[in-house]
């Protein structure tokens, strides 16, 4: 995980503990035991997103799936909410996790050296010399993300494409199929993480 990150995390979470701490006892609840199960029962349940929403077109041949650690999910994370802050759906973030399994297995990658594919960096494998932004940029995850979603944007029609289509109209991969083997592990992703 990079030190920015790192930081902005550790950062957000003394916050929490320091507001938890001032707005008083964690477990202080002088509800009935009643109260508490009527509470729970009538709580809204997060909405669960329909698998037609997600993959519209179904999975497209052999799907394949990786287990995340916490920095990897911490990516998926941030996938999700700028593509929320671009304004854009649950497809649109399934779109972007499947292109990031398959250019970085959603770790923030930096220069590999001689195992480089030219200048490529970040959770999209972005150029500098591409134009997609300084290595700084590219290898932020909401940049990155944010400038991939605005490839996306500019593809005409992009909603009703197979995801594969989608991913390589935007990156211009040698390996145009490859994104399809990652549909189901980034849908089941988004509806993990989307509401949360």
């Amino acid at each position: 995980m990079n030190t920015i990150l790192r930081k902005s995390i550790l950062g957000i979470a003394g916050l929490t503990v320091a507001g938890g701490l001032a707005a008083g006892p964690l477990n202080h609840d002088t509800s009935t035991p009643a109260a508490r199960d009527a509470a729970v029962t009538t709580a809204p349940a997060a909405a669960k997103l329909d698998t037609a929403t997600l993959i519209p077109h179904g999975v497209q041949g052999a799907q394949s799936r990786i287990d995340l650690n916490d920095e990897q999910t911490a990516n998926v994370k941030a996938i999700i909410a700028a593509t929320k802050k671009a304004g854009m759906d649950e497809r649109a973030a399934v779109v972007s996790i499947a292109t990031a399994l398959q250019e970085s297995k959603l770790e923030n990658l930096g220069h590999l050296g001689d195992r480089n594919d030219h200048d490529s960096q970040g959770l999209f494998q972005q150029r500098p010399s591409s134009g997609w932004g300084t290595v700084e940029q590219i290898t932020d995850p909401e940049y990155s993300t944010t400038a991939f979603l605005k490839g996306l944007k500019q593809v005409d029609g992009w909603q009703d494409m197979p995801l594969t289509k989608a991913a390589q109209t935007v990156q211009v991969s040698a390996y145009p199929d490859h994104y399809a083997q990652w549909e189901q592990q980034a849908a089941d992703l988004v509806a993990q993480h989307w509401n949360s």
